[in-house]
């Protein structure tokens, strides 16, 4: 017999809320206060998560269990996947010695740091994003920095807060047309909302980069860059999320703001190149390597781009879905729970479905990039590779326990109703619900680390809320995915993905809270956007 949510178990929404939100709070405390390593911070969440659905919430127990079995399934495929095969393909690039090159031709393009974290972590992690997603774009540009020489910690923050802007449309436009589905709205609707309010948080992140690198003053040294850096890529995703629609507007941004940087250093540099202290003072000019072999050594981030790129096309990814993917009902959990009102209009049933399309999967394009990439390598063989695979998983092996404990913490707390009480609380702000819009967004990818899972557990909420309030919902709707991005740098699943493509398994305390004030920071600024959008600037809305 099907068990049903109950949203308010104590009978006092707040104090509901409150309990709800234990297993979040003893995994920011287990993070930020004690420091602990990721997999242990994940695991006394879930813990702490599973004792309260039985105990509080009532959810039978083995319910319950099936619940975090089928995170756990998320979390292995395709989520670690992804990560597994993308970190495979840098160890492959340093070890036949490709990265070298890869370091020098950037170095050559230009040496200043702050530039080539715009490159990198922003501009590049954009196409990433736009491609592919689900923790691709910090995997591979965390990796790099940290190639490149930067302390890795500094390297991977900095990644996660360039990993913003571009969330929202990440995988081929994959969060909003999850929003627009459980919604009943028209995706290009969400899509041009998202276009009023991305933009401009576009706008901010070069130079906020900047800032955190080298401070204000020294900021002002590459205004020509950031400002190019912005407006192209702010320029990009207007058009396309608003002319074109939800699906190539992070491709598009990313390669107009690629161009544009490079256009811009065929006629203006620097004044005073900014590098790391012990850096080498290497010139521009010199050429220590012919343009085919740094194209060689780029051939393996250039394949695995053209790979991820067609595997996120819709129409290539169900011909591919077509060849393999087959869906299981998991079982003890499908059919077994009910959703009701408020989140849904009518008693429903919570399908509990797991897709395993392995041909259509990210990480399959990345893995297949990897291999094709091996002949590009002078002196490295197949042999090497597979071994280079074995070491990548040894490597990794802490970083998927976290992952796959978070996934399986977020699917508890979805199933037992624990995430739709936490979202309730926040719709009982009347007219400043457009302020809380972001939030609810924002603690939706913090407890499952996917813009897409948080509008699937939201967005219809957003939208039936908005409408009782008299806030136009497609505005709470797009805000509930472009509140989003924010949370993208605090998710426990995105601080373990930039700890293990850096090395640095057990760092994740430390990374959390160099990265919690600036999401913090960056979310209130959309908290406040969108209310304005709501009353005095309704104007931009379309």
């Amino acid at each position: 017999m099907a068990w049903t949510q109950v949203y308010d178990p104590v009978v006092s929404e707040v104090v509901s809320a409150c309990i709800a939100a234990i297993p979040l709070v003893v995994l920011l405390y287990m993070l930020a206060v004690k420091r602990a390593k990721g997999h242990v911070a994940a695991l006394c969440g879930l813990g702490a998560a599973f004792v309260i659905a039985v105990a509080v919430w009532r959810m039978p127990v083995v319910t319950a269990i099936s619940s975090v079995g089928l995170g756990v399934a998320n979390g292995l495929f395709p989520i670690i996947w992804i990560v597994i095969t993308a970190v495979w393909v840098y160890n492959m690039t340093v070890e036949s010695g490709e990265f070298e090159i890869i370091k020098d031709s950037l170095a050559r393009v230009t040496p200043d740091r702050r530039l080539q974290t715009i490159f990198i972590a922003f501009a590049f992690g954009s196409f990433l994003e736009g491609t592919a997603g689900f923790g691709t774009p910090v995997a591979i540009t965390a990796a790099m920095l940290a190639g490149l020489g930067f302390n890795p910690l500094y390297g991977a923050s900095l990644c996660l807060i360039a990993n913003t802007a571009p969330v929202a449309f990440g995988a081929i436009g994959a969060p909003v047309l999850t929003a627009a589905s459980v919604s009943g709205m028209d995706p290009n609707l969400i899509s041009q909302v998202a276009a009023r309010q991305l933009p401009i948080l576009a706008i901010v992140i070069p130079f906020w980069l900047s800032v955190v690198m080298c401070g204000f003053r020294r900021s002002l040294e590459i205004l020509p860059a950031i400002i190019v850096a912005g407006i192209c890529f702010a320029g990009a995703l207007f058009v396309f999320a608003n002319f074109h629609g939800p699906t190539l507007p992070d491709v598009m941004a990313a390669i107009a703001t690629i161009a544009g940087l490079l256009i811009l250093l065929r006629f203006w540099k620097p004044s005073r190149i900014f590098r790391f202290e012990g850096d080498p003072e290497i010139e521009e000019s010199e050429n220590k390597y012919s343009g085919k072999v740094i194209l060689r050594a780029w051939g393996p981030y250039l394949i695995l781009a053209v790979m991820v790129f067609f595997w996120g096309l819709p129409q290539f990814k169900a011909v591919l879905n077509g060849i393999s993917a087959p869906t299981f009902s998991w079982p003890l959990l499908d059919g077994m729970v009910n959703r009701t009102v408020p989140i849904v209009p009518e008693e429903t049933v919570y399908a509990a479905k797991f897709v395993f399309g392995w041909v259509s999967a990210g990480g399959t394009a990345i893995l297949i990039g990897g291999f094709l990439s091996v002949p590009l390598m002078p002196g490295y063989s197949y042999a090497k590779a597979v071994k280079c695979f074995f070491t990548t998983l040894h490597q990794l092996r802490f970083p998927i326990l976290t992952i796959a404990s978070v996934l399986g913490l977020a699917f508890l707390m979805n199933y037992a109703g624990m995430s739709s009480t936490l979202g309730l609380a926040f719709t009982k702000t009347g007219v400043m619900f457009a302020f809380f819009a972001p939030l609810i967004g924002w603690l939706g990818v913090f407890l499952t680390g996917s813009d897409t899972s948080s509008n699937a557990l939201f967005c219809s909420m957003q939208h039936t809320t908005a409408a009782a309030v008299g806030i136009p919902p497609e505005l709470a709707v797009a805000s509930n995915a472009v509140g989003g991005v924010t949370g993208k740098m605090i998710s426990p699943q995105s601080i373990s993905v930039a700890t293990s493509a850096t090395n640095m398994v057990g760092q994740e305390g430390n990374l959390f809270r160099m990265a919690i004030g600036h999401s913090i920071a960056l979310t209130l600024f959309l908290c406040v956007l969108v209310y304005l959008q709501s009353t005095v600037l309704s104007w931009m809305l379309p």
